[in-house]
């Protein structure tokens, strides 16, 4: 069994809780309250400037050029096409780069991308692979679950989001991080091999929680709705 299959195994409750989760299933058929996913793009973008922060730390991390450049042309990626997405979107519900920029993460945003860069800056490459791969591959298999429902890759409003995560390209990119997990944690002992379990299944979890925020809107006790862009 590879890797990332005990992984897998290890975390598919939460990862079907993941797939099935009303926020993502509201995208699924068209259903979602158009603020709720304005919310989420928001809150998604400040989570992906921290998100591309990890690539930077796997690539100091390399031990070899050609690691180092993937987890660059993921860096990029990150910022340059999946940033861009959002920042279209961000232009359809009229807030503008400026407000974008100066948006405040959410509590478990924070908690989120916190978790993330502590275990990348702190651990081995391992390490900062388990933390990251979570989101590209549960992201990846949503996108070509969605992508084969009636209608979903056209809907105007988040067609382009399925067309995204559904991509060959993003797929690619998916699937390199998974085969870099198993790469990484070969021959290593039981206990490192637990420790990376733990690292995926506190992110996965924070996948689901991510999600159940969007779907709530939640930000810190008291804030206003629509705190986002305050």
């Amino acid at each position: 069994m590879k890797f990332t299959d005990r992984l897998l195994e290890k975390t598919l409750p939460i990862w079907r809780q993941n797939h099935s989760h009303p926020f993502v299933q509201g995208i699924a058929d068209g259903t979602l309250d158009s603020d709720k996913f304005r919310f989420y793009m928001v809150q998604d973008y400040l989570y992906l400037i921290d998100y591309a922060k990890v690539f930077a730390v796997g690539a100091m991390k390399a031990t070899d050029v050609q690691t180092m450049g993937k987890f660059a042309a993921l860096l990029d990626g990150t910022l340059n096409t999946e940033m861009e997405l959002h920042r279209n979107y961000a232009a359809r519900f009229g807030i503008s780069e400026e407000e974008l920029e100066n948006a405040k993460p959410s509590p478990i945003v924070l908690a989120y991308t916190h978790y993330m860069l502590h275990v990348s800056q702190n651990g081995s490459l391992a390490e900062v692979i388990a933390a990251l791969l979570p989101c590209a591959w549960s992201y990846w298999e949503i996108g070509k679950e969605l992508a084969v429902l009636p209608g979903a890759l056209d809907h105007p409003l988040y067609g382009d989001w399925v067309r995204m995560y559904s991509s060959d390209e993003f797929g690619e990119l998916a699937q390199w991080c998974i085969d870099l997990m198993d790469e990484a944690a070969e021959g290593k002992p039981e206990a490192e091999l637990a420790r990376l379990e733990e690292i995926f299944l506190n992110t996965t979890r924070y996948e689901y929680m991510f999600w159940d925020m969007a779907n709530t809107k939640q930000m810190w006790p008291g804030m206003q709705e629509h705190p986002a862009i305050q």
